[in-house]
């Protein structure tokens, strides 16, 4: 009945979105402003222009919030925003863990195998002795090792929570902002990090330093364990230096691809080789750092990583791809090569500061011109916390998931698919995702009643396979076999059970149970919404004012002329009327209609 709205097909939404991202939005300055870093002045301020602020620099807000900038000046609305004047952020609860990891999981080793090995040569292994006898005298151990494997990822997806709540809830959003563009730009994953608390120490120190200088940030992740363990620290040791991380610092991070050669790549990895982790804490492993000499972008010395990083910080290249970078993310895509060397030149000019880049961007005249207001696609995570942020929730809702609903519209927070991160702009627009997108605006107004938690079930078939049998009373052999069939139930019974030293299978499974005991569960309310006390705040007479009132509040970029008057006919044919105190008492369904087919709009996608 929602599953889109009533007058375009998957097809025709695509095209009516390439159509309106191509035009000016009404609401920006002149078209001469396009490419000028020239800040606007106090006459040119609006609530218009402070909505698109509040959009870029943060994840929108509700009318009062932007009421409350636009009644500054730019200035004072800039600094609230970039240097939280006035907004602090004490309220924010930190994130609380619930125990999972056990002191005797480090070094957690690389493969079950490995940890199998470990315990057959040392007797012990992720702080659990071999059985000195008996049948399956290793499986507390590989049972403790796919238990890690699940904890990790559930802890994960509530840090995931925790995060989205600060930015639906902060009054710093630019904070939450960066610590999102960081998060791209510094791809790590939990597949391969396999570690929440490694994750979460990152989040906060993009959150901590996001804003701060970005020397200092860059030499930060360099020694982070989250970046260690994804980029492989653990094999990067002298006579053996490995690539990944030397060639990603700068084809990724700081320069840009052409702007280095092999041999600086090289000479790179030899300079950060020894840097490793042990548990969550940086460490230096002299005994396998190269101090020889090397010659990396025209200079020569004994270097290390942090020098390395230094001799970057020197090139021009790096303020330019760096405030390019940033560009791209807060402004649009198109950037010329004559903007993008004075955006550079700001950067350098303030020592790698970003907060004085960022001013300059959100001052400027290029900032509110049509070629820049309303032609950003959001991404999922912006999608979905904008959309929260003006509906005026107080929280993420648990129904939809929001891990859930953002990995269909292709982004998942902490499993980016490359080291690169997320493409971004059309790339989060195709029909299907379209088509999700309107998917995950019903599903918040008309929450799903068969709705199950995806953290507290497994959807694997081996798995679930596994459970039944054991519940249908076969023996942990029969019940493990890959072609176990329940029919057979009776035979198996009567079979002994194989010695074996462990059975993998098992391990998963109990794994599996052992971490949902002791992951909190994420909270499962749905979204408390009053669309009526929404739409009579403003005391409508008629559905043209109500249909006018939510464009105003919900979407940047107006629908067209027809579109607007299907919104008007629509809300009028499921009140029955035009007059909006007549159908006073049953307004919420119909305005929850309505808001769906404003959110499946193409518009709706832009910020």
């Amino acid at each position: 009945m929602f599953r889109r709205a009533p007058w375009f097909s998957v097809l025709s939404l695509v095209a009516a979105f390439a159509a309106c991202s191509a035009l000016q939005a009404e609401t920006a300055g002149p078209a001469a402003w396009e490419n000028d870093l020239t800040p606007i002045r106090a006459a040119d301020w609006n609530y218009d222009f402070a909505a698109h602020l509040l959009e870029r620099a943060g994840f929108g807000g509700t009318p009062e919030e932007i009421q409350e900038l636009a009644k500054m000046t730019p200035a004072q609305a800039i600094a609230r925003l970039v240097r939280f004047q006035g907004s602090s952020a004490g309220n924010l609860p930190p994130f609380e863990h619930s125990g999972v990891h056990d002191p005797g999981l480090e070094p957690f080793p690389p493969s079950r195998p490995a940890v199998t090995d470990m315990a057959k040569r040392t007797g012990e292994a992720l702080g659990i002795k071999v059985k000195p006898s008996g049948n399956r005298r290793l499986q507390p151990i590989v049972d403790k090792f796919f238990y890690w494997l699940r904890a990790s990822v559930l802890e994960t997806n509530r840090v995931s929570y925790w995060w989205a709540n600060r930015m639906v809830t902060s009054p710093r959003p630019l904070q939450e902002k960066m610590a999102l563009f960081w998060h791209g730009h510094y791809a790590v994953n939990e597949a391969k990090v396999r570690d929440y608390r490694k994750l979460l120490n990152e989040l906060e120190l993009f959150e901590n330093q996001g804003l701060g200088n970005f020397r200092n940030l860059m030499v930060a992740v360099a020694q982070d364990p989250a970046m260690l363990s994804f980029l492989d620290a653990g094999v990067n040791v002298k006579g053996a230096a490995n690539e990944n991380f030397a060639r990603e610092i700068m084809e990724l991070f700081t320069m840009g691809v052409g702007n280095y050669t092999e041999k600086d790549i090289r000479e790179a990895a030899r300079a950060f080789t020894g840097w490793n982790y042990v548990d969550t804490k940086f460490v230096v492993n002299k005994d396998q750092h190269d101090d020889g000499m090397k010659t990396f972008l025209g200079k020569t010395g004994r270097f290390d990583g942090v020098e390395v990083i230094d001799i970057i910080m020197q090139q021009p290249v790096t303020a330019d791809y760096i405030a390019g970078k940033l560009y791209r993310y807060f402004v649009r895509q198109d950037l010329t090569p004559e903007l993008q060397k004075k955006l550079g030149a700001v950067l350098r000019d303030s020592k790698y500061e970003i907060t004085p880049l960022l001013e300059a961007i959100f001052l400027s005249r290029d900032f509110y011109s049509p070629a820049s207001v309303g032609t950003q696609i959001k991404s999922p995570v912006q999608l979905a916390v904008s959309t929260y942020r003006k509906l005026g929730l107080a929280n993420v809702p648990g129904n939809p998931d929001f891990n859930a609903a953002t990995t269909a519209l292709g982004q998942r927070l902490f499993a980016p698919p490359t080291v690169a991160g997320w493409a971004g702009g059309q790339s989060w627009i195709t029909p299907g995702l379209l088509l999700e997108r309107g998917n995950f605006a019903r599903d918040i107004l008309f929450p799903d009643i068969n709705f199950l938690p995806p953290d507290r079930i497994n959807n694997s078939d081996e798995v679930r396979g596994v459970a039944d049998r054991i519940r249908q009373g076969m023996d942990i052999t029969s019940a493990t076999k890959p072609d176990s069939k329940s029919g057979v139930m009776a035979e198996s019974n009567m079979m002994t059970d194989r010695d074996e030293d462990f059975n993998t299978r098992y391990g998963s499974f109990r794994g599996w149970q052992l971490a949902i005991e002791r992951v909190r569960p994420i909270p499962r309310d749905t979204a408390q919404l009053n669309l009526t006390r929404i739409a009579l705040a403003g005391n409508p007479k008629n559905t043209t004012e109500v249909v006018d009132a939510f464009i105003q509040r919900f979407m940047r970029v107006p629908p067209g002329d027809d579109a607007r008057r299907m919104l008007i006919a629509y809300l009028s044919k499921e009140l029955g009327t035009t007059d909006i105190e007549a159908a006073r008492t049953y307004l919420e369904e119909p305005l929850r209609l309505l808001l769906h087919l404003i959110m499946s709009q193409p518009e709706y996608q832009l910020g």
